[in-house]
């Protein structure tokens, strides 16, 4: 993918847009983590509450920090290399906004090693909302025409490219306890 597609999501995002863009398994719906309106316009979108809190994704480590304390501990654990992808719930200070973190204690983050979505990150320079691209309790989109169908023209860019080689969203764990609160892909495929 080109640079230009990055400028047009970041311009985006800087304007307070929802932005599609393809993650390791389904569409993703994104927007700046730290624009309320825009948080509180992709929870309309989705017909979610706030109250269950939003995955956050990056590129690196160093992108976390600004939000968290991280302790050796945790920084071990987020770079040690998995054979899918895992979102992190991660005790974080009550100074994280609720309208990212719900009604939790935790800040729910991706380390994503996906090509497009990181390199989105980098492009933004930070963290970005990643929550999958449906209505609440409907299928996520794994294709653009079901981001289509999904929302029509409420979305302000549409990142281009092929979704990961994965079918089941990612796994999602406490990194205290290793508790895992949903479970992740069994399985890849190679037809994309």
């Amino acid at each position: 993918m080109n640079a230009w597609h990055y400028q047009q999501s970041v311009l985006a995002l800087k304007q307070g847009g929802i932005i599609a863009y393809p993650t390791e398994a389904v569409y993703g719906l994104g927007c700046d983590p730290l624009n309320p309106e825009a948080v509180m316009r992709l929870l309309a979108l989705k017909q979610r509450s706030m109250d269950k809190g939003l995955i956050l994704i990056a590129s690196d480590i160093a992108m976390i920090l600004d939000w968290i304390m991280l302790t050796p501990a945790i920084i071990q654990q987020l770079q040690q290399t998995y054979a899918y992808p895992i979102t992190w719930l991660i005790p974080c200070p009550e100074s994280v906004p609720q309208w990212i973190r719900g009604e939790h204690q935790q800040l729910a983050i991706r380390l994503t090693q996906h090509p497009i979505a990181k390199a989105l990150c980098q492009a933004w320079s930070g963290l970005l909302i990643s929550t999958s691209a449906n209505i609440s309790q409907h299928p996520p989109a794994r294709s653009k025409l079901q981001l289509h169908k999904t929302f029509g023209k409420q979305l302000d860019y549409i990142v281009p490219g092929n979704l990961g080689l994965f079918t089941q969203v990612s796994e999602i764990r406490d990194i205290t306890t290793q508790t895992i609160i949903r479970s992740g892909p069994s399985n890849a495929t190679t037809s994309h």
